[in-house]
């Protein structure tokens, strides 16, 4: 039998690696299984599966690591979750540390679509629930593409727990209320958030050179949806146009490229914004007290930035125009979560 190189000592016994050096200077590597005979046998590139045609080979169970949900959560999380948008990373990796006290231990094929029905049950969260067995789903997929199980995927066919969509609608009494009292870069926010229908994420990374002559060009970062958003009407600037000159002359001092900006010029991030929402929400709402209205007290503490874009939705009549803003491939999405005031109705007299 062969020796063992030192970088090659974990592997089973009779198993090997190859490794050959690119021209780019990266190693291409490969692993085969030596029988008795001295015949080698390509097990492949990928040192999970090889693990698993070497145990075939030598008639013995898989390794365990790669038979229990602990060894998958780790690779989904190296090969799948790191290629993923950073807000689904962070997303996948919160409900995946959720998953690992009930799941890691558990061999892949003892999971039932029983199992997956008790930790819903058992959850007391229950929509985090429903997102957490959502990417178990996704999970289980992989792992039969990877060859670690042959089983049908248990979460098919379980019942998800109801969910009932956000329905808060901010009037024009409560945005007035807060925007009131929004430092000025704050203000930008709200009404570029308004006037594209777009998310916070997406709001907050848009430059100056996403202007393209007469469109702010839109890329959605979750959906990766392609949007232009005209900035006139005709030859005249629309509110958006007027919106982002003002924007332009008031940070004409500053070097930065984005279009919401401090007054210091810095870029706002995702916690500037949320300080500064927070510090013009509380003041509203002081306001609001002081004038002893408890009800709009209540609205104000309820009012998020991310209710922006259903306020948006909510305010374009015609529920296509508003699908296409918010970059909707269907307009039901739009219609069932995002438009949040009634319809409009005659009277009967």
């Amino acid at each position: 039998m062969r020796p063992r190189k030192a970088e090659t000592r974990n592997l089973p016994p009779r198993m090997y690696q190859w490794t050959r050096k690119r021209k780019s200077g990266k190693d291409w590597i490969a692993y085969y299984y030596l029988d008795l005979t001295g015949k080698a046998i390509p097990l492949g590139k990928d040192l999970d599966l090889a693990r698993i045609k070497w145990a075939e080979l030598e008639a013995k169970e898989k390794p365990l690591d790669l038979r229990t949900m602990k060894g998958i959560f780790d690779r989904y999380i190296r090969d799948i979750v790191s290629k993923k948008a950073p807000r689904t990373q962070k997303d996948n990796l919160a409900e995946i540390k959720q998953l690992r006290p009930m799941f890691d231990s558990a061999p892949i094929d003892s999971i039932t679509p029983a199992t997956i029905a008790g930790y819903r049950d058992a959850r007391t969260a229950k929509v985090r629930a429903n997102r957490e067995i959502a990417t178990l789903s996704h999970i289980f997929n992989i792992a039969r593409e990877w060859g670690l199980t042959t089983k049908e995927n248990p979460c098919q066919g379980v019942r998800k727990n109801k969910e009932t969509p956000r329905d808060y609608y901010a009037n024009d009494v409560v945005w007035d209320a807060v925007y009131k009292k929004a430092a000025q870069e704050l203000k930008d926010a709200m009404d570029l958030a308004y006037l594209t229908g777009q998310r916070p994420a997406d709001v907050l990374v848009m430059r100056k050179d996403d202007v393209e002559g007469k469109y702010l060009g839109v890329q959605q970062n979750k959906t990766h949806k392609k949007l232009r958003i005209q900035m006139t009407d005709g030859d005249e600037a629309n509110s958006l146009g007027l919106l982002i000159a003002k924007m332009a002359e008031r940070n004409a001092q500053h070097i930065c490229s984005y279009l919401i900006v401090s007054a210091r010029g810095k870029r706002m991030t995702a916690k500037m914004l949320r300080d500064r929402w927070d510090k013009a929400r509380e003041k509203a709402k002081k306001e609001a007290d002081e004038i002893g209205d408890t009800l709009l007290v209540e609205k104000i503490g309820s009012f998020q930035f991310r209710d922006i874009r259903p306020k948006a939705a909510s305010e374009i009549l015609d529920v296509g125009d508003a699908s296409l803003l918010l970059g909707h491939t269907k307009g039901d999405i739009t219609e069932r979560v995002y438009r949040r005031i009634g319809a409009i109705a005659k009277p009967s007299k």
